[in-house]
């Protein structure tokens, strides 16, 4: 076997894949935030996460 190539180092690695499913017009959304904040779906899906997070918090 070959040696395993190593990525760009991270102090948070993301290393859990989530599958969802989501009907056309969330679809569409999540399409256009990244499109408009330039972020990669991920990023748009785990800030999501955060502000709801923060928002119990209140």
């Amino acid at each position: 076997m070959g040696k395993k190539k190593l990525g760009r180092p991270t102090d948070n690695p993301k290393d859990i894949v989530l599958k969802i499913r989501l009907d056309n017009n969330t679809s569409e959304k999540l399409e256009e935030c990244s499109e408009e904040m330039e972020l990669s779906k991920a990023e748009v899906v785990r800030r999501g996460i955060n502000k709801m997070h923060d928002d119990l918090k209140k």
